[in-house]
């Protein structure tokens, strides 16, 4: 168990089911914006249309539905829902465990427990489902064959068969490309995440005198500000990570992957190229964030109100019938 900062206890099992299940209502609502911006940050020039002018985060979703279908903004979903319901169980159950064991003997947690254990949660969900999961769904999503068209076989059919085919050709440990950069990623940005949503959840109760949790609308709000924290840190990092993910080259270490891809685009493309796709990447973490939190407070708060009625005597479950 873990101890909110009212030092309250909050089960294991709570944080497990809320935080997976606010992991598969975010990935549903915001996929579409995440393969948006994988498309941008992989494209090696800007994207233009036929007059010639610059394709914003907009019009390059416009054309992946005119060229390859609507659903193919959902490419790689499968490989994220995969992933996301167990890497916010993680995020979520590491995090409050991590809080837990920085509280203080009142288990009252300070801002930087809460901003280290917000890194250590990023760490560990990198490590255990996010890296391979990225490498999946970056690879589907790259991919630029026509949903519509049955003929238009990808090399990549679904997420088992891009694991299963990118462990053939390259090795199991090509899953785990980038997961140094991928970790730094998660790292930072749920140190912010939940030291920003920490902290504006508390300015919020004090001065509206709440004592229970905030109304949904206001969980939405700071959701979505203290999502876009970790994009704004962070970006670089997260364009250098997706163009090392989309490769093939699996030779040399992971710190000399890292310089030939930095020094790649730095010389062909300019240090602006390294904030490619920062714009639709906040545009699907903050509202992700929204929607995590929100899904979350619901369910924990849900699950609370069922275990009290159930301790009270209010809520039986019935012996099956022989």
């Amino acid at each position: 168990m873990s101890k909110n900062n009212n030092g309250q206890k909050t089960p294991f099992l709570t944080t497990l089911i809320a935080g997976g299940s606010a992991g598969f209502m975010e990935a549903c609502t915001c996929h579409p914006l995440d393969t948006i911006k994988v498309r941008m940050q992989l494209a090696k020039t800007a994207q233009r249309n036929a007059a010639g002018k610059r394709l914003g985060f907009f019009g390059v979703g416009v054309r992946i539905v005119k060229n390859e279908s609507f659903w193919a903004l959902y490419k790689g979903l499968g490989a994220v829902i995969a992933g996301i319901v167990p890497k916010m169980a993680i995020r979520f159950t590491s995090f409050e465990s991590y809080k837990s064991w920085l509280a203080d003997e009142n288990g009252v947690t300070s801002r930087t427990g809460i901003f280290f254990a917000g890194l250590a949660a990023g760490t560990t969900e990198a490590v255990m489902v996010v890296s391979p999961m990225d490498l999946i769904k970056i690879r589907l999503q790259a991919q630029r064959n026509s949903m519509a068209d049955p003929m238009d076989i990808p090399k990549y059919r679904n997420a088992p068969h891009a694991a299963y085919t990118i462990v053939k050709e390259e090795g199991f440990r090509a899953l785990y490309k980038g997961v140094a950069l991928t970790a730094l990623r998660q790292a930072t940005n749920q140190a912010a995440n939940f030291t920003a949503y920490q902290e504006m959840k508390k300015w919020g109760k004090k001065l509206q005198n709440i004592e229970g949790e905030l109304p949904s609308y206001q969980t939405l709000v700071i959701g979505g500000i203290s999502g876009a924290m970790g994009p704004l840190s962070n970006a670089p990092i997260d364009t250098i990570k997706t163009r090392i993910q989309k490769s093939n080259i699996s030779t040399g270490s992971a710190w000399t992957r890292f310089k030939v891809v930095t020094t790649e685009i730095y010389k062909k493309e300019g240090f602006k190229a390294f904030y490619k796709g920062l714009t639709p990447r906040v545009l699907r973490v903050a509202p992700g964030q929204s929607v995590t939190f929100v899904v979350y407070e619901k369910v924990k708060g849900w699950i609370d109100i069922v275990q009290g009625k159930y301790k009270e005597g209010e809520l039986t479950i019935a012996a099956p019938q022989k």
